[in-house]
């Protein structure tokens, strides 16, 4: 009997099977904006599509008149300013704790519980005290970012460290290799891929992260915007706001993914389509 776990679909179905959630939840927006319409033509929970497009193309390509800058793109760059920031540095960060911390006894005896204290802690609960502390300027919304990002990878990287064969760093001795040598040649390109793959799944808690900085403190931004237009319900702007803020995301992770393929391709198991 072939079982259920062991039928694969074609590429065609592939595509349409994954496809299909979008294309469903689009058709249900669809529904209910026409019939809440229908009942209030003057309701803004569900804008109709043409609504919504006329404000991505004023937001997009029409300046603002108080500003006189372009608002998606001022907005967007200084979100990604922000987040490139303070994910190159908990990456950073991770990387070279992580090391230390697996590799190192003495550093895993000194670090390894605070490392794991520190990443249970909320990153939000902190904000009051980094903007306390910080001010209300761009260091608070990076450092935001580090305290939520680096300790996950941190713990990550030092227990992928920890699981590479202690026969492989014997060798590497048994050979005159340095300490250094040791993390340049034997344990950085194991854990490479490794790195990748948690900067992939912290993309999610950095962007939510950010978006709540910019939400209490700040003057623009793509989390600044979405709440600054709450107030008077402007569902137009917040729901093209939330898609962009989504295929930003996306196309961050394609981009990890691909470097993955192209730099440790026999890192990558079954084709890596998550």
């Amino acid at each position: 009997m072939r079982r259920i776990i062991n039928w694969q679909p074609s590429r065609a179905g592939a595509i349409l099977l994954g496809a299909a959630p979008f294309i469903l939840l689009i058709v249900l927006y669809l529904i209910f904006s026409d019939l809440r319409l229908a009942a209030n033509p003057n309701d803004k929970l569900l804008p109709s599509p043409a609504r919504i497009w006329d404000t991505v193309l004023r937001l997009a390509l029409e300046e603002d008149r108080r500003s006189g800058t372009v608002l998606l793109w001022r907005d967007t760059g200084a979100s990604l300013l922000r987040l490139f920031i303070g994910l190159g540095v908990a990456t950073l960060v991770g990387l070279c704790v992580g090391i230390a911390t697996g590799l190192i006894p003495y550093v895993r005896r000194t670090l390894g519980p605070l490392i794991a204290i520190v990443s249970m802690v909320p990153p939000m609960a902190v904000l009051p005290i980094l903007f306390i502390i910080l001010g209300l300027g761009e260091v608070a919304k990076i450092v935001l970012i580090v305290i939520g990002v680096a300790p996950f990878l941190m713990r990550d990287l030092a227990i992928r460290v920890a699981e590479l064969p202690r026969e492989q760093l014997v060798k590497a001795q048994t050979l005159a290799a340095s300490s250094w040598q040791i993390v340049l040649r034997v344990v950085l390109p194991q854990i490479m891929p490794r790195l990748i793959d948690g900067v992939r799944l912290s993309l999610g808690p950095a962007w939510l992260f950010l978006i709540a900085a910019e939400a209490i403190a700040a003057t623009e931004g793509l989390g600044y915007r979405i709440f600054l237009v709450r107030r008077y319900l402007a569902m137009d702007v917040i729901l093209p706001y939330v898609v962009w803020i989504t295929l930003l995301a996306f196309a961050m992770d394609f981009l990890l993914r691909l470097a993955k393929r192209v730099f440790f391709p026999w890192a990558v198991i079954g084709g890596d389509k998550i």
